[in-house]
């Protein structure tokens, strides 16, 4: 291991016993000011934020391939790609290896991690998360409960819950009614229409409730979003909010595309989406991300 001393060298390079680069590389601040080359020009490290479905994965969960050649070049120009999605880290895993990221917030900001550390966790309330899903099984409605490592139902088996994860291309989860009980739980499913949804809205208010399906709504933490957890890694890093990048296309990344400076909204997302960003690309099919990177100047 290679330990760098100096104060201004906030972070170190750590090397396997063969003696090879492993493949992380942490950034300190002392480098995030520094000048790296694009295109034969100068311009500073930026840090990228990309939302995951319909963003970085097309319309059929598919990695195009222009968006991966397009992570590829914005690392290779020495700028630090992130993550910043409502799933949950176990369910993007495979994503994370094949694009070499390792800095992420996920649950719509309430379980962050820069660079493998975890750096910021807000889980639901126990006692009212308890009430909620007795409020929930007297309207027939299920639950899906998530932590950082999997995620239980707390019914066998619903129509709405294979329907919704399905478009995720994931299988109903198992059933385990009692998983939150001794757990910390960063976000749960409810899975009800927009109608149903309104009495929990208006029952609990240290709930945050943001529809992502026509039958499921992410239950988050009050006041959580995926713009905190940005926050979050943005003062651990320590980069300029004038460097920071970010591309969405859903309703849980409004507040990221109006607390990022240099914002982009894909061109599949809806119009209220749209309206928050500061520039607008092509769909995610027709290569979305390739284009709002040219946009932005960062290709």
């Amino acid at each position: 291991m290679l330990i760098v001393a100096d104060e201004q060298v906030l972070r170190y390079i750590v090397y396997s016993q063969d003696n090879r680069l492993m493949k992380k590389f942490f950034t300190h601040r002392y480098f995030l000011h520094e000048p790296i080359k694009s295109e034969g020009k100068n311009m500073t490290r930026k840090l990228i934020f990309f939302d995951i479905d319909g963003t970085l994965l097309n319309h059929d969960k598919e990695l195009p391939i222009s968006t991966k050649q397009a992570i590829q070049t914005l690392k290779e120009r020495g700028h630090y790609v992130a993550i910043a999605t409502g799933r949950a880290p176990f369910l993007f895993g495979s994503l994370r290896e094949d694009l070499g990221i390792e800095t992420y917030v996920s649950f719509n900001g309430q379980y962050v991690v820069a660079e493998k550390e975890i750096i910021f966790k807000n889980s639901l309330h126990k006692e009212t998360l308890k009430v909620f899903t007795e409020f929930a099984l007297r309207h027939d409605h299920p639950i899906v409960y998530m932590d950082h490592e999997d995620m239980k139902a707390n019914i066998e088996y619903h129509p709405f819950v294979e329907e919704s994860i399905g478009t995720l291309k994931f299988e109903h989860p198992a059933h385990d009614p009692e998983y939150f009980v001794e757990r910390d739980i960063y976000q749960a499913l409810l899975f009800c229409t927009s109608e149903e949804e309104q009495q929990y809205i208006d029952t609990f208010g240290l709930f945050d409730f943001v529809r992502w399906h026509p039958v499921s709504t992410d239950v988050l933490p009050a006041g959580g979003s995926k713009a905190k957890g940005i926050e979050a890694i943005i003062q651990h890093l320590g980069f300029s909010k004038s460097d920071v990048y970010a591309f969405g296309d859903g309703l849980n990344d409004i507040e990221m595309l109006q607390f990022v400076e240099n914002s982009v909204a894909m061109g599949n997302a809806e119009d209220s989406v749209k309206k928050a960003a500061k520039h607008v690309t092509k769909d995610v099919n027709e290569d979305g991300i390739k284009h709002g990177l040219e946009l932005v100047g960062l290709l």
